[in-house]
């Protein structure tokens, strides 16, 4: 891109071509150009994309280079998150949106609260995409207004101005990656299809998909969860990729996601045309039983071969097919390595406790096949983080030989540690130490790229709200918004203190004196409330 003067240059090359152009300022023109650089969606996709495989390029040289996101459940959830994370740190690197499934069905159905069962409207996902991106770029608008607004105080006071121009033209702008959930795809390949083109052309370069059956989905720290066989799975891959190929987007990222480390059933049984293909493979993991007569099979029942021999799936009543015990594990490698080997560019493993030794070891046989194998993980609040950490701690010190009759024993008081009394203590910190080194440890032993949490806005949203609610309706009154809120805001810079500046109220203004010059009607003058902050 060409820099700002250049660009002020082009724009009044431009104007002169046109005697009826008068009026017209090329250095507003160009302004407004940077303010809304990103025109479509596709352009987002192509330029976020691109984003995510540098920074997998990255990952792969050093895994110090792992990435993050937090999930938004709207568009100012998502602006006031890149905003923090620019302000605190400088740069946006390495940091990304999630998109929820979970959040979107809870949050923003039509229906009301629904739980995460792909229940809610499939539009509902690429329409937050849109809006998410619509208020990362007017976020954009608005920081590049103020430094629009510094260089046209400095030109005024005789000041320096080329170091405010070098900012505008390395202005990092908000719009990051969208790793965006379309859970098990809403329907057979052909729904999964449009859906995709729909998130694509709304902004998404990362789609996730999981190998649940669609109109069985649970949320993957659910019981219930009912896999598909392998081939469905990749039906619905190459349903993605065809949707981000038909739209130019030729680098896409595909997550693929499986449950079967939780999922113990199946809806189908496929059909195994030679011996070891992937029909045969899974049907190994059917939980069966051999028939040793046919006068043994009722109506209705289904024989396989498994071992040489023939074999009566477990089907439950409800027409079901269960797996055999402990082979969730095998399940997920499989999983995996089918998956990329079949176009997914990332994984992603559902599980039942934060352990990076467990992560590991899956991650570990998936790359004994595929070596580049990388991880976006559920850094879940479906976990009890505090007590699973705690109990670990607990076991990893029992089995040192390390005193630990302080405590009580997770095996004969399962919650015992989450007692207050112990936070303080010399394990509890050590659990928590390990807590904050989680996302580095798995990064560099568990081949996890991306860390998320799904759902963070939700609990966070819900806990501010009791906070104040319990102080504005109780004794404090309006000192509970001054102090647990406004003088916060103010203590921390943020930029919501000043509501209307944020949204949009100043940039309105600009271009009402672009369009009308003087006589423009202004919100922003000296009565103006926010002009108190």
């Amino acid at each position: 891109m060409p820099g700002y003067l250049q660009m002020i240059d082009e724009v009044a090359s431009m104007r002169e071509a046109h005697d009826t152009w008068g009026a017209i300022n090329p250095e507003y023109v160009v302004r407004m150009k940077l303010q809304n650089r990103f025109r479509t969606g596709l352009e987002i996709a192509q330029y976020t994309a691109d984003i995510m495989r540098r920074d997998m390029a990255a990952y792969d040289a050093d895994t110090s280079k792992y990435t993050q996101s937090l999930g938004a459940w709207h568009g100012f959830i998502a602006q006031q998150t890149m905003m923090s994370v620019k302000k605190n740190h400088g740069s946006l690197d390495r940091r990304y949106i999630y998109l929820s499934g979970w959040m979107v069905a809870a949050l923003r159905s039509k229906f009301g609260p629904l739980p995460d069962q792909s229940m809610h409207e499939k539009t509902t996902v690429p329409d937050l995409i849109e809006e998410i991106y619509t208020f990362l770029r007017q976020a954009d608008a608005r920081e590049l207004r103020h430094i629009f607004v510094e260089l046209d105080e400095a030109r005024q006071n005789g000041g320096k101005v080329d170091s405010i121009i070098q900012r505008i033209d390395n202005y990092e702008t908000h719009v990051v990656p969208i790793i965006a959930d379309i859970d098990a795809g809403f329907g057979n390949e052909e729904a999964t299809y449009l859906l995709a083109k729909r998130m694509i052309e709304a902004g998404a370069c990362a789609i996730q998909i999981e190998n649940q059956v669609s109109d069985a989905k649970q949320c993957g720290h659910q019981a219930g969860k009912v896999t598909v066989p392998h081939e469905d799975f990749i039906s619905k891959i190459n349903a993605v990729r065809y949707a981000f190929l038909e739209l130019g987007i030729d680098n896409g990222i595909i997550v693929a996601r499986t449950d079967s480390l939780g999922a113990g059933l199946t809806q189908k049984v496929p059909v195994s045309l030679k011996p070891g293909d992937l029909g045969d493979q899974y049907c190994k993991f059917l939980d069966a039983e051999e028939v040793h007569d046919l006068t043994e099979l009722n109506d209705g029942d289904i024989t396989i071969h498994q071992g040489g021999k023939v074999c009566k799936p477990k089907r439950l009543d409800n027409g079901l097919y269960a797996f055999k015990e402990d082979t969730g594990f095998d399940r997920v490698v499989l999983d995996c390595v089918t998956s990329l080997e079949h176009g997914a560019d990332l994984l992603w493993i559902e599980t039942e406790k934060p352990n990076v030794a467990q992560i590991a070891a899956m991650v570990n046989a998936v790359r004994e096949k595929r070596p580049d194998a990388k991880l976006v993980y559920n850094n879940s609040p479906s976990f009890n983080w505090t007590l699973k950490f705690r109990q670990q701690v607990f076991e990893e010190w029992k089995a040192a030989g390390k005193d630990v009759s302080a405590y009580p024993d997770p095996e004969k008081d399962e919650k015992g540690l989450m007692d207050a009394k112990f936070d303080d203590s010399e394990l509890c910190q050590e659990a928590d130490r390990l807590i904050q080194s989680f996302q580095a440890d798995a990064a560099r032993e568990a081949g996890i790229f991306h860390h998320l949490i799904t759902l963070p806005t939700y609990h966070t949203a819900a806990l501010s709200t009791d906070v104040l609610s319990e102080g504005y309706f109780g004794s404090e009154g309006m000192l509970a918004y001054v102090l647990g809120v406004q003088r916060a805001e103010i203590r921390r810079d943020l930029a919501s203190v000043k509501h209307q500046d944020l949204a949009g109220s100043n940039v309105g203004d600009d271009h009402k004196e672009y369009f009308l010059g003087e006589k423009a009607l202004l919100a922003g003058g000296a009565a103006n409330t926010m002009n108190q902050f």
